[in-house]
């Protein structure tokens, strides 16, 4: 299964990229969109950390009545972290793969910093990120900041694989480091060079793509 990264959807670039390379690697990848956006239902202003886990674990319950459970879980971004604090609800996971994750889920709300009284004070506010209007509600500050995801990472007994781009500008290098260091063995950490957040540039959701084939048909 594939987590997007934070207001992408399950047809961004990064995701449609990815997956699209494992597909040609034989690895199977079913993706959705997260509760209130792209083409789910739902009020994403009613949406929060918490509600990304659910909706991971609603969607390997469906594929594993349609299909078969999954056996690996990889997350672009906040979807990365939406995996890593999901993956002890789903006993067929065998191995994870973050793609330039944040090791804690507060860290989006750099995006809209300058909101978070309005937030806190009404309850609400309409940000745009990506030139596109979304609405924070108050239950996903909440609960970024009630989440313990050291304790998920630390507690994971999955094989994991971290990629990350030394160079990304939005969720910088050092997220991987703690995410390594929370992490216990088997685990891997590996740079993507020349790469950007969003997998935008030329051959860089292939190379993503790449290395977690080649780590889950190693660990599965």
């Amino acid at each position: 299964m594939f987590a997007h990264c934070f207001t992408c959807g399950q047809s961004s670039r990064g995701a449609t990229r990815i997956t699209n390379a494992l597909a040609k690697q034989g690895i199977a990848t079913l993706r959705f969109d997260f509760t209130g956006l792209g083409r789910s239902e739902g009020d994403f202003a009613e949406t929060s950390f918490l509600t990304n886990t659910q909706d991971l674990v609603a969607a390997a319950n469906y594929l594993e009545e349609k299909f078969a459970a999954p056996s690996i879980l990889i997350g672009h971004s906040l979807g990365g972290a939406a995996v890593l604090a999901t993956a002890h609800l789903l006993p067929s996971v065998k191995t994870i793969a973050t793609v330039g994750a944040p090791a804690d889920p507060t860290h989006v709300q750099h995006l809209f910093s300058q909101h978070l009284d309005e937030i806190k004070t009404k309850g609400s506010a309409e940000i745009s990120l990506a030139g596109r209007p979304f609405k924070i509600g108050k239950r996903f500050l909440d609960d970024v900041e009630n989440h313990c995801q050291p304790c998920h990472i630390g507690n994971l007994k999955r094989d994991l694989l971290i990629l990350h781009s030394p160079t990304d500008d939005i969720v910088g290098i050092d997220n991987a480091a703690a995410i390594y260091s929370a992490a216990k063995h088997p685990k891997s950490f590996v740079s993507l060079t020349n790469t950007d957040h969003l997998l935008l540039k030329p051959g860089a959701a292939e190379q993503a793509a790449d290395l977690i084939a080649a780590w889950a048909k190693r660990s599965i």
